[in-house]
């Protein structure tokens, strides 16, 4: 499971250093094969651990391809779709088109999401998180399903 917000380089290749702590987790789990993709709705990047990502893969291929917004989602996910092979010294170069479609230079910020991690700009990461915070401290609506839960 990751979790946690993890402060990170990319070096001048597009590479990113996994942290160690998720190192070992990552070569059991898939043995260091995972997939990365653009996130439809924030521009960041969604990576998954081979195996969680064929899981979703098949769901995405299962939809109506006669249905607009299920092609469109089927184009965009799989479509960007890109195998990554994390390395001995625990990196992963992201493609120049990834890196472009979420608009990440040096500084990034590797977001554990239990399954998967998303990949941020660190600056449009702040000023989502920030803006996350006002929502609540504004009084958005939790959803439903949120408002049983005891923290």
């Amino acid at each position: 499971m990751f979790r946690g917000v993890n402060p990170i380089n990319l070096d001048a290749k597009g590479r990113l250093a996994i942290p160690a702590r998720y190192r070992e987790q990552i070569a059991v789990s898939c043995d260091g094969h995972l997939v990365a993709t653009i996130d439809t709705e924030e521009r960041c990047l969604l990576l998954y651990p081979l195996p969680e990502w064929e899981v979703i893969q098949t769901k995405i291929e299962a939809l109506p391809s006669f249905n607009p917004a299920a092609r469109r989602i089927q184009r965009l996910l799989i479509g960007h779709a890109t195998d990554l092979d994390m390395d001995a010294n625990g990196r992963l170069l992201l493609p120049a088109p990834l890196r472009e479609y979420a608009d990440l230079d040096k500084k990034i910020v590797l977001l554990g999401q239990g399954r998967k991690f998303e990949i941020w700009s660190e600056a449009h990461w702040l000023s989502t998180r920030d803006q996350y915070l006002e929502d609540v401290e504004g009084g958005m609506a939790l959803p439903e399903e949120m408002q049983s839960l005891s923290l």
